[in-house]
């Protein structure tokens, strides 16, 4: 089987997490500079068989587009331009940043305040819920 990944995408760092080959287990992969994610997207497809990429989409309480959905709908046109056969679903990632922050709280302060390791950790928990949602 191929794994999924799921990208936490933000305006400056994104957070990537994928799935073990039986898709059961999501997992943190890493977070990158933005500036980056496509190089390091190209890399790790190279290397590693992708069945679909999960991408969180930022929405308000009420379901509306959040202020930075242009920014996140803006990256996945740029994504269909240059990995056009790989497949890619949004999901709803209010409060994924929140759960992150929340489930750091017994690590030490140092790792707390590493933002990187929430966007890694939001994008853990958005795979997480896909796999058990399709389940």
């Amino acid at each position: 089987m191929s794994i999924i990944i799921a990208i936490d995408y933000g305006r400056k760092r994104t957070g990537i997490a994928a799935t073990d080959t039986l898709q059961l287990i999501a997992s943190g992969l890493t977070t990158v500079n933005t500036s980056e994610l496509m190089t390091f997207l190209e890399n790790y497809f190279k290397t590693e068989s992708i069945e679909r990429v999960i991408i969180g989409l930022p929405k308000q309480m009420n379901y509306t587009p959040s202020e930075s959905a242009p920014l996140v709908l803006a990256f996945i046109e740029k994504f269909k331009l240059k990995f056009p056969l790989i497949a890619i679903e949004t999901v709803d990632e209010r409060f994924t940043s929140k759960m992150a922050v929340q489930s750091m709280r017994n690590l030490k302060k140092k790792h707390r305040q590493n933002k990187g390791l929430v966007d890694e950790i939001s994008a853990t928990i958005m795979l997480q819920d896909y796999l058990l949602w399709r389940k």
